[in-house]
């Protein structure tokens, strides 16, 4: 079912991904805390760190490509068999 030619099917490059655009949001969130104004401030932080928390998310409860693709078969040979199978 898993096709090792395929990176999204391995999870390594995801941990990657995610590692290195945590750390990216996490620095830009660093030099936006030098940089704005102290009233802009709330609402920037705010954004950022609701961005990371979604990625965070989505990298443990998203499925890749490959179980979209599964599912989506399942659930036209459901419909096709009138939910026999």
């Amino acid at each position: 079912m898993s096709d090792p030619g395929l990176a999204e099917g391995r999870w390594l490059w995801r941990r990657l991904y995610v590692f290195a655009a945590s750390a990216g949001l996490w620095w830009l969130l660093g030099r936006a805390i030098g940089r704005m104004a102290s009233e802009d401030l709330p609402r920037v932080v705010e954004g950022l760190m609701g961005l990371i928390a979604l990625m965070q998310v989505l990298y443990l409860v998203a499925p890749t490509a490959q179980q979209m693709i599964a599912m989506l078969a399942n659930l036209r040979l459901r419909m096709a068999t009138g939910g026999r199978a």
